[in-house]
C-alpha cells in the first residue's frame, strides 16, 4: 500500500505543465520506485523502531538530466515529499532531514539511473519543519517559529484574519507543539481548534486562509 501511494504522488508530476517534458523516456515515478527500494532495502532497526535512509544521490544520463533540468527543483522537492510519505506508510523513521540530490553520470545511457543512499543524522537528533503551500520549508530548532501578520514573523502571512503574532511552534524535550498566541480567529490543527497541541508528522495547521504542514524526522 505504501509503495502504491508513493507512485500515485509521483505520477501527478507528469500532469499539467510537466506533461510535455515527461511524455516519453525516463519518468519521475521510476526514480521514486528506486528511492522506495533503497528505503526498504537499507532500513535498519533503531532505538524507537525502523530507521530508513534520508539522504539520496540520484545519477542520471546526460540527456535525461537535460530533460529534467527545467523542473529539477520541483522534482527533487516532490521526491523528498514522496519519500516522507512512504516512510509514514511503512512506519519508518528518519534521523535527519530528507535530502535528494541529482547529478549527471556520463557512464549511464538514456533511461538508466543509479541511486545511492545513506542515513545522515541531524546533530540534535530531532528534526521538525513547517512546510508552506509554496513549498518553503522552515526548520523548527531551539528557537520557536512564529507565524503571524507581522513582517518580522518567521512565517509572515498577509491575511487580515491572521493576528500580528498569531501562533508559534516550539521544540522541547517531549517533541514539538503549536501554541496559539491569543489570536482573534484561532488556530486549527487537522480541522480542530486548539490553544495548545502536540504535533505529529503530517499534521496540518490552518491559520487564516493558509495551510501549513508539519513534518518531523
Amino acid at each position: 500500500m505504501g509503495l502504491h501511494g508513493f507512485e500515485r504522488r509521483l505520477e501527478a508530476l507528469v500532469e499539467g505543465v510537466f506533461s510535455r517534458a515527461f511524455r516519453s523516456g525516463l519518468q519521475p515515478v521510476e526514480i521514486g520506485r528506486r528511492l522506495a527500494r533503497e528505503m526498504d532495502d537499507r532500513r535498519t532497526v533503531g532505538v524507537h523502531g525502523l530507521i530508513a535512509p534520508n539522504s539520496f544521490r540520484v545519477r542520471l544520463s546526460e540527456p535525461d538530466r537535460v530533460r529534467f533540468e527545467a523542473f529539477e527543483t520541483t522534482l527533487l522537492r516532490e521526491l523528498a515529499d514522496a519519500a516522507r510519505a512512504h516512510a509514514r506508510d511503512e512506519g519508518y523513521g528518519f534521523l535527519g532531514q530528507v535530502v535528494v540530490t541529482v547529478e549527471t553520470d556520463p557512464a549511464l545511457h538514456p533511461g538508466q539511473l543509479a541511486v545511492t543512499s545513506e542515513i545522515v543524522a541531524d546533530p540534535d537528533g530531532r528534526v521538525g519543519s513547517l512546510v508552506t503551500a509554496d513549498g518553503r520549508r522552515i526548520p523548527v530548532a531551539d528557537r520557536p517559529v512564529v507565524i503571524g501578520r507581522l513582517s518580522s514573523c518567521d512565517i509572515p502571512l498577509g491575511d487580515p484574519q491572521v493576528s500580528r503574532r498569531h501562533a508559534e511552534v516550539r521544540r522541547d524535550a517531549e517533541g514539538f507543539a503549536v501554541f496559539d498566541l491569543g489570536s482573534t480567529n484561532g488556530t486549527v490543527v487537522n480541522g480542530a481548534p486548539v490553544r495548545e497541541r502536540r504535533l505529529a508528522d503530517g499534521d496540518e495547521l490552518r491559520i487564516g486562509s493558509a495551510t501549513i504542514r508539519f513534518e518531523t524526522a
